[in-house]
């Protein structure tokens, strides 16, 4: 059984992603439902509560799978926490191919935390839009990459997209 994700991980997804029980299309256009979940969504979908548990806790440990098998360095819980809501913000081949996951890999985990702030970016409109919740969002899992914490007071209580282009080279 892969390790539990940090309860400070699961809060800060929910504070961000916020919960609808009615799907909706995000920021970046994608039909969204619960605490962000976007697989096989449809508008007019309607969940309950507990299906927006389950889905959470479904989509966080595909997302900690990911960090568990593309990072090759030990990770503390809020190291691995605050990858886990990385990816499941932005998808798997984003931080597979990432600055952020070159540098932790390469035994450089203070300039991986420097790359969360690169992504802060959403296509809104077919235009490159830098969101103030993405900006605090990555505000926030630094913080917990950094320290294993999660600070609601520094968080914004605007729901994030789901899709988050590469940041500009």
């Amino acid at each position: 059984m892969p390790d539990p994700i940090c309860k400070a991980a699961i809060e800060l997804v929910k504070h961000f992603e916020g919960l609808s029980l009615d799907a909706y299309l995000c920021p970046a256009g994608i039909p969204t439902i619960g605490y962000g979940h976007t697989a096989g969504v449809s508008l007019g979908q309607r969940i309950t509560a507990e299906k927006a548990e389950a889905l959470l806790a479904d989509d966080l440990a595909a997302a900690a799978a990911a960090v568990d098998a593309l990072v090759t360095v030990p990770l503390t819980g809020g190291q691995r926490g605050a990858l886990a809501s990385f990816v499941f913000n932005l998808g798997r081949g984003n931080f597979q191919s990432s600055t952020l996951l070159k540098r932790l890999n390469g035994g450089d985990p203070e300039g991986a935390a420097g790359e969360f702030g690169r992504w802060v970016n959403a296509t809104v409109q077919g235009r490159k839009t830098k969101l103030p919740g993405l900006v605090k969002r990555r505000e926030a899992e630094t913080l917990l990459f950094r320290r294993n914490l999660f600070l609601t007071r520094m968080a914004a209580a605007d729901p994030m997209p789901q899709a988050v282009d590469t940041p500009a080279a």
